[in-house]
């Protein structure tokens, strides 16, 4: 789950660190003879075209930052199309077979990019937003694995150590895609983590079995203690979702509330942060994807320490369920978003703004300990289901503010930051404030199952 998780990230931030030579021509010096009036008319009939070619076979595109935002969110505009419908289908038919197939979907879409964006910007959207379609299938498909395999107790810790793998892909890509970008070029960026995730998803459908029962290398103990621990879980074979119970539980908004908030910010970071380095410190893009790889190291650490901590309060019951969930959220929402409110008065200082820029991730990933995994709280029987309206919140969050940010340093780099940033703190403020209000971590009446008497 780690491994699958690190390739998602993977093919998702490729692009990130890859657009600052795909519209910027980073290295320019290396430019074969053309005519400056040729590209310049090029780029007037059809932006979404390649106005210049390295000598090593790669384009560099006149893409506005409007149009960067577009492009950036248009992945999550798949996402959130799949996300509900794909979270019920992985109860019936299996989240081994839906993950593993929008794995290798994601990383064969990976591989074409290249292509996609020579032949057009348009056709390079559609493309992101189908690759959106098979991650919002993988992402889904988790919890309903999650739900049989991790025991209550062990919550915390199993998802956040999965959960890690999503950083540690950030960070790999960020440290080793301006490397692999001035050596052989942008498109090998994604051709080399296309192919990884094909490689990711022959183990995927080796090792991983929907049900620990079925598993033929866990041991006999293992199983058992992983079976009895879920025993008091309500399960059901009925598959009715009751949607009227959903709207109405305000916990359940608490928790899509702060996915709102937490996805509004890791978005920014996520998308723009090699742009935001590349632009403010003014360093090449070797330089920029290395101190863009800094935060997610941050992030991993954060995530897999928090889901230890959490699980430790619990185990030994220091504190009850809902104040663990609770202080993890309040850590994750309040402390990126000081650091975010501060990066704007600190610019002038590299190491200060590269120190900030660490925090950020690093604080936020303390909510997979907190309203990330609520809903296996709440609602265990519809935990893929809900995770899926969850992201979508997330995910809406995502492309308003990808697409939000794109806007604003178009009209001026310097304040349109400062305005990105302070958004970000109202609006985690504002999911802070609904979670810490209405957040529960008891069972729901509408997810407890109801044993029918047939006469």
């Amino acid at each position: 789950m780690h491994f699958s998780n690190f390739t998602l990230v993977t093919q998702r931030v490729s692009l990130s660190i890859a657009v600052i030579a795909m519209v910027n021509g980073t290295g320019q010096t290396a430019l074969s003879n053309v005519s400056a009036a040729e590209p310049a008319a090029d780029a007037l009939e059809d932006p979404g075209r390649p106005i210049q070619v390295f000598s090593t076979g790669t384009s560099v595109y006149a893409w506005s930052p409007e149009t960067q935002g577009v492009i950036f969110s248009s992945i999550s505009y798949g996402i959130i199309l799949t996300l509900i419908p794909s979270g019920y289908l992985a109860d019936i038919l299996g989240a081994k077979q839906m993950l593993g197939a929008g794995l290798l979907t994601s990383s064969l879409l990976t591989l074409f990019t290249p292509l996609a964006a020579d032949l057009g910007v348009t056709l390079l959207i559609a493309i992101r937003t189908l690759q959106g379609v098979a991650q919002g299938m993988a992402w889904t498909g988790q919890f309903t694995i999650w739900a049989k395999w991790a025991p209550p107790l062990e919550r915390s810790k199993l998802t956040s150590i999965a959960g890690s793998g999503a950083a540690f892909g950030s960070f790999i890509i960020l440290c080793v895609g301006g490397l692999i970008s001035q050596a052989l070029g942008w498109p090998f960026i994604f051709y080399i983590f296309g192919g990884i995730g094909c490689v990711c998803c022959l183990l995927w459908f080796t090792v991983i079995y929907d049900d620990p029962r079925h598993h033929p290398c866990i041991s006999a103990r293992e199983k058992d203690y992983i079976v009895s621990s879920l025993a008091q879980q309500p399960t059901s074979p009925r598959r009715s979702v009751p949607i009227k119970a959903m709207v109405r539980c305000l916990p359940l908004w608490a928790i899509f509330t702060g996915f709102f908030s937490h996805f509004w910010l890791c978005t920014i970071i996520i998308t723009y942060l090699p742009t935001y380095i590349s632009s403010v410190l003014r360093v090449s893009i070797r330089d920029s994807g290395l101190l863009s790889s800094l935060p997610f190291v941050a992030a991993a650490s954060c995530t897999i320490l928090g889901g230890q901590l959490a699980d430790f309060l619990l185990s030994r019951n220091l504190l009850r369920l809902i104040t663990v969930r609770k202080l993890f959220s309040s850590l994750g929402l309040l402390l990126p978003s000081l650091c975010a409110v501060a990066l704007p008065f600190v610019a002038s200082s590299h190491v200060t703004t590269v120190i900030l820029l660490i925090l950020i991730p690093g604080t936020s990933n303390l909510c997979d300990s907190g309203f990330i995994i609520n809903t296996l709280d709440v609602a265990p029987r519809y935990a893929s289901f809900l995770m899926g309206m969850s992201r979508g919140f997330g995910l809406m969050a995502g492309i308003i503010s990808s697409t939000a940010t794109g806007f604003l340093i178009s009209q001026d780099s310097m304040s349109g930051w400062r305005h990105v940033f302070f958004l970000s703190a109202a609006v985690n403020m504002f999911g802070l404030v609904f979670y810490l209000t209405f957040g529960q971590a008891e069972i729901q009446d509408w997810a407890k199952e109801r044993t029918l008497t047939r006469l």
